[in-house]
């Protein structure tokens, strides 16, 4: 059943991608066809508005697929052999977790969004390990392969910061969570707290509470929004325009979160 949900998600993904790349087609033909310049502004303008119609189509797809579909059952007995303290309903808020960030990625149009969490990358890790299935996972998903990337936190390279301000504004958006004034945190900035990870990065919603908490080792949501430059690019300002799809160089906001690192 799971296997014939995941194929019904593909197919339909596939066929409305393979929709949207016949219109052209179909229009070149009628401008053949019929040579008129009439004929040719009508193709272009009904196709225009098809392939609008067909993209949003396939985009709600694949955000559906990235909420629903299930992950290889092994992930949740991998997780618990690396992090014994977990139970199975640990795991699962881990994998949600792993979803979270697939979102992020897929709403900030692919662009890169760096890893928040040693958990959730732990569990990311070991779905890449079984590259047939994450191949595939990843084609219904993005339209194409996301590489893997380290986790990191936010730090004083701005050019290091805009994929992970990108994770966090989208994390915050499907929770329905202001990005710049957050009153909790999304679930994918919490885990590693929540659990205890050894090394893990640790977050509070607002700069403030490490103070209250003297909490040397956290980091803070409310540091995502903050800017030295007024950068202008994707997501609301956070993580900028120019970020490489492979986490290389990039432009965007500078800033440092408060308090130190991890463990």
């Amino acid at each position: 059943m799971t296997e014939l949900l995941q194929l019904n998600f593909r197919r339909r993904i596939q066929a409305l991608v393979w929709s949207r790349r016949s219109i052209w087609v179909v229009g070149l033909l009628v401008v053949l066809r019929y040579r008129t310049s009439g004929a040719l502004i009508a193709s272009v303008l009904i196709g225009l508005v098809l392939a609008a119609a067909l993209k949003a189509w396939e985009m709600s797809e694949r955000r559906r697929f990235v909420r629903e579909a299930h992950f290889p059952r092994f992930l949740g007995a991998k997780l618990r052999a690396a992090y014994p303290q977990l139970q199975d309903r640990d795991t699962d808020l881990v994998l949600r977790g792993l979803r979270q960030f697939f979102m992020a990625h897929l709403r900030s149009k692919r662009q890169f969004v760096a890893m928040p969490s040693k958990v959730v990358d732990a569990a990311w890790h070991e779905f890449i390990l079984h590259t047939q299935g994450y191949q595939r996972w990843c084609a219904a998903a993005f339209g194409g392969l996301l590489h893997h990337t380290p986790a990191e936190v936010l730090g004083r390279d701005a050019r290091r910061n805009d994929g992970l301000r990108r994770t966090w504004y989208w994390s915050c958006k499907e929770e329905s969570i202001d990005p710049r004034q957050p009153a909790r945190l999304p679930l994918l900035f919490a885990l590693d707290a929540k659990f205890g990870i050894e090394g893990g990065f640790r977050y509070v919603p607002d700069c403030k509470d490490i103070d209250a908490r003297s909490s040397s080792d956290a980091y803070c949501g409310s540091a995502f929004g903050e800017s030295d430059g007024g950068s202008s690019g994707d997501a609301d300002g956070f993580g900028g325009s120019e970020s490489s799809s492979d986490g290389g160089d990039g432009g965007g906001d500078g800033g440092s979160g408060c308090g130190g690192g991890g463990d």
